[in-house]
C-alpha cells in the first residue's frame, strides 16, 4: 500500500501500513522555518527489536521515495534496513515530494535567486533527527546522504558530534573540471524534470551495447511511476526540483570552496559509490575519503556496474549489504 500524497497536504497524524514484517508511517512534521512542513516516511521492523535508526537524506533532483523505496526486485533500501532492525527514515527537505515547496515552485522558472540551498536543509535534517530523538529515543542514530544530500549530511555531521553513523552515497566533492550536473547554463529558480527522458541520463555511463538490457524488464518503469506520483501539482510527466544543488556545485564543489570540513566529522563514516559514476568520480571520492581524520572509523567501498543511481540497478543487493552491514556493526559498538 502506497502512503506517499506527492504535494499535497496531509494530516499531521501518521499513516500507517505493515507488510513483508515491515511498518510504513508517513507523516509531516513542522520545520525549524516558519510555514514548512516536512514529509518523514518510516520503514521500521514489524517482528523484531530496532538496533538503531537511519535518516536518509535526497539528492537534487529527485526526492526520498523515489531513491529509497521503489519497490523493484521486491524490495527497497528501506525494506532492507527495516528487515535487519533498522528504524529507516526517509526525509524530503524543503521544495521536494511531500514538503513545502516555495511558493515561486507554483510559477514558471525565472531568474530570481536558485531555491533551496544545503545550509537551508540542513535545518530540515536537523528537524527530522530531533523529531526521530525526541519521539522515538533511538539508541543509536545514523544519517545517510546520497549525491547533494550526501553534501547536506556532510554539512550536519561537521556541526554535530550526536551522531553515531555517517553514509555518504554517490558524495559530491571537490572537482577541478566542471561535473555533468553542472552544464553551465545560467541557474533558474527550479527546474522542471521530465522523468521519462532522465532514462538516457542514467545509462549514458553504461557502455552502448549494455544500455538496452541493463535495467531489468519494468524497473524504469516502476521508478518512473513512484517518481511521477511525487508531484501531482506538475505538468504531467515531469516533477519539479529547486536549483539551489546547482549553485551549490557551482559556488563550492567546482570552485575549490568546500561547502564542509570533514576533518571535523567524528562519526563512523563509510563512503559509497559505483565504478561506473560519472557524476562522482573515483578520486573525488578518495579525496574526501582522505579527509576524514577525525573518526576512529572509515570505510571506502565501490559497487562495480553501477552508476550514480547504485541503489536502484541489479547490483544494488550489493550496496545495500554494505549499508547494512556498516550500521549493524556500528549501532552494535558499545557507545562512546
Amino acid at each position: 500500500m502506497d502512503l506517499y500524497r506527492g504535494n499535497c497536504r496531509m494530516s499531521q497524524q501518521p499513516q500507517t501500513a505493515r507488510h513483508l514484517g515491515v511498518t510504513t508511517t508517513d507523516t509531516l512534521i513542522p520545520g525549524k522555518t516558519d510555514g514548512i512542513e516536512l514529509f518523514l516516511r518510516n520503514k521500521s521492523p514489524a517482528n523484531r527489536d530496532v538496533i538503531g535508526s537511519v535518516l536518509l537524506v535526497h539528492g537534487a533532483t529527485f526526492p526520498s521515495v523515489s531513491l529509497f523505496d521503489v519497490d523493484v526486485g521486491g524490495q527497497s533500501l528501506m525494506d532492507a534496513l527495516a528487515l535487519a532492525g533498522i528504524d529507516a527514515w526517509a526525509l524530503d527537505v524543503r521544495g521536494y515530494g511531500g514538503s513545502t515547496r516555495p511558493q515561486r515552485m507554483a510559477e514558471d522558472p525565472g531568474t530570481d535567486e536558485p531555491l533551496v540551498r544545503a545550509v537551508e536543509a540542513v535545518d530540515d535534517v536537523a528537524s527530522a533527527l530531533d523529531h526521530i530523538r525526541t519521539n522515538h529515543g533511538p539508541v543509536r542514530l545514523g544519517l545517510f546522504g546520497m549525491s547533494w544530500g550526501a553534501s547536506i549530511a556532510g554539512l550536519y555531521a561537521s556541526r554535530q558530534a550526536r551522531l553515531d553513523a555517517l553514509v555518504l552515497a554517490a558524495p559530491l566533492w571537490l572537482s577541478a573540471t566542471p561535473l555533468c550536473f553542472d552544464p553551465g547554463a545560467p541557474i533558474a529558480t527550479h527546474r522542471n524534470v521530465e522523468v521519462a527522458s532522465y532514462r538516457q541520463a542514467w545509462l549514458a555511463p553504461v557502455p552502448e551495447d549494455r544500455r538496452a538490457t541493463f535495467l531489468p524488464d519494468g524497473w524504469f518503469d516502476r521508478w518512473e511511476e513512484v517518481t511521477e506520483a511525487t508531484d501531482s501539482q506538475a505538468p504531467h510527466g515531469f516533477i519539479r526540483a529547486p536549483s539551489g544543488a546547482v549553485a551549490d556545485v557551482r559556488e563550492h564543489w567546482t570552485a575549490g570552496k568546500p561547502l564542509y570540513d570533514p576533518s571535523t566529522i567524528t562519526a563512523s563514516t563509510l563512503i559509497l559509490r559505483g565504478t561506473l559514476d560519472v557524476d562522482v568520480r573515483r578520486d573525488m571520492a578518495l579525496d574526501l575519503f582522505d579527509r576524514l581524520t577525525a573518526t576512529s572509523e572509515r570505510v571506502y567501498n565501490e559497487i562495480a556496474d553501477s552508476t550514480h543511481m547504485l541503489l536502484m540497478e541489479p547490483t544494488r543487493q550489493l550496496a545495500f549489504k554494505q549499508i547494512v552491514g556498516f550500521l549493524t556493526k556500528v549501532f552494535a559498538e558499545p557507545s562512546p
